[in-house]
């Protein structure tokens, strides 16, 4: 089970504890509930304690953000909190592209609405597409409300799934995780990645893959990695030396396909390499030591210690303090899902782009929003029960609640109880109940 955040009576972190010691706490009523996702007491009786060095660990990612809270403890290293924050950055490129093309459809049409505009617009400098920009606002997010629950003392975070510049360049020097085990390991994850994990000739899978040069070395071609994928030993050793047109002359098809692929680069690690500088310049403004590592180390050190593949192991598993952590079985992390602060669309289009819905209302209704986590404890009627879930909020008062079971529609505000206020985010829990 997850650690249980504590803050003080000045609400000034604490070292987390167990839940087991948190139902004791709430029993004898030194403590009360003060945030339900994550889950966090506030002591009545106590100020101040004794704090241990916890290390914030990221594992960016285009769709999904490992994070890890890593207690530095005399045992040693333990993971004491692990998330998934699941980023919205493909529904707001889609959003913003029907947009487009509503308006584009507008004008070519004619009709009235604002005309087109081309290059009166600048951009300032360091600007990324919302679609992007929105995961560095996940991070810093995350990283600033678990600042304010657990006292960190250092933070790293894993900048590129495969460092592409030393890949094209592997002569570079003076690069650590480069020597001894490590050297060439980031090169050949890239590639399995990158050619799906099966031979590029024949497309033979779970097989023994081994890199291959597409120009050989002895006619000229280089280590580059453009020049390289992956094939299985009886294609490796039946091509040779020999150029890949040469080897491919009767497979048209396949030898076109290969020349695509070899200029194409993994759309998810270019997704992460574009955003790191920004995440890193927002993680250095929290004032605390920053360090900065490969994807490639990050899997080393998690198939060293046999850890499965999960986002948020793959966070406790970053940097030099990622070599030998202490990830208890009996922990399950919390998936956090970006959801977003509501619409400033003022009104819904058709298919044509025209408004078809009237404007919005009033965005709190008897003290509740949209998005609000609430207890509905029904006692007449054909819907008694207790229902539990995100609300959505309806101007007559009649609201709908979403549950694991479903949404529940018609539940008067009058039975309705907020847990936890809306914050951009919902909430999966270890029984896979969504909870907003």
């Amino acid at each position: 089970m997850q650690r249980v955040f504590v803050l003080d009576l000045e609400k000034k972190p604490l070292m987390p504890c167990h839940p087991a010691r948190a139902r004791e706490l709430l029993n004898k009523g030194r403590a009360a509930v003060y945030k339900r996702y994550p889950f966090t007491l506030i002591l009545k009786d106590k100020i101040g304690g004794d704090v241990q060095p916890v290390e914030l660990k990221f594992d960016p990612g285009s769709k999904t953000t490992g994070i890890a809270l890593v207690g530095h403890f005399e045992r040693g290293l333990e993971i004491v909190f692990g998330a998934n924050l699941n980023h919205r950055g493909q529904k707001i490129k889609k959003d913003l592209e029907s947009r487009r093309a509503n308006r584009r459809g507008r004008r070519n049409r004619k009709t009235r609405y604002r005309p087109a505009r081309f290059n009166n617009r600048r951009r300032t400098e360091g600007w990324l597409p919302p679609s992007l920009m929105s995961r560095v606002f996940n991070v810093e997010t995350w990283a600033k409300r678990l600042q304010g629950l657990i006292p960190i003392t250092s933070i790293a975070v894993e900048t590129v799934r495969f460092d592409t510049q030393k890949m094209q360049n592997p002569e570079v020097s003076d690069v650590e995780y480069q020597q001894g085990e490590l050297a060439g390991y980031e090169v050949r994850e890239y590639l399995l990645e990158k050619w799906g994990r099966q031979c590029a000739y024949c497309g033979a899978e779970k097989v023994p893959l081994e890199i291959e040069h597409i120009q050989p070395k002895s006619k000229g071609g280089s280590n580059r990695v453009f020049n390289l994928t992956i094939a299985c030993r009886k294609c490796n050793q039946k091509k040779g030396n020999r150029s890949i047109e040469d080897f491919l002359k009767r497979k048209p098809t396949v030898l076109k396909r290969i020349k695509a692929q070899t200029k194409k680069s993994l759309k998810d690690t270019a997704a992460v390499n574009v955003t790191r500088y920004a995440i890193g310049n927002a993680l250095k403004q929290f004032g605390l030591p920053v360090t900065f590592w490969s994807g490639g180390r990050t899997k080393f050190n998690r198939t060293q210690q046999k850890y499965p593949k999960d986002h948020w192991i793959d966070a406790a598993c970053v940097g030099e303090t990622g070599e030998h952590v202490l990830i208890p079985k009996t922990l399950k992390p919390l998936s956090v899902t970006a959801v977003g602060h509501g619409s400033r669309q003022m009104c819904r289009v058709d298919q044509y782009g025209f408004p078809r819905t009237t404007a919005k209302k009033q965005k709190v209704v008897k003290g509740f929003q949209t998005g609000d986590i609430v207890k509905a404890v029904v006692t007449r009627g054909k819907k008694i029960g207790t229902y539990i879930g995100r609300v959505a909020v309806r101007a007559s008062g009649s609201f709908n609640i979403s549950t694991k079971n479903g949404t529940t529609q018609g539940i008067s505000w009058k039975y309705c109880q907020r847990i936890q206020a809306v914050d951009g985010y919902s909430y999966l829990t270890e029984d896979r109940q969504f909870l907003h």
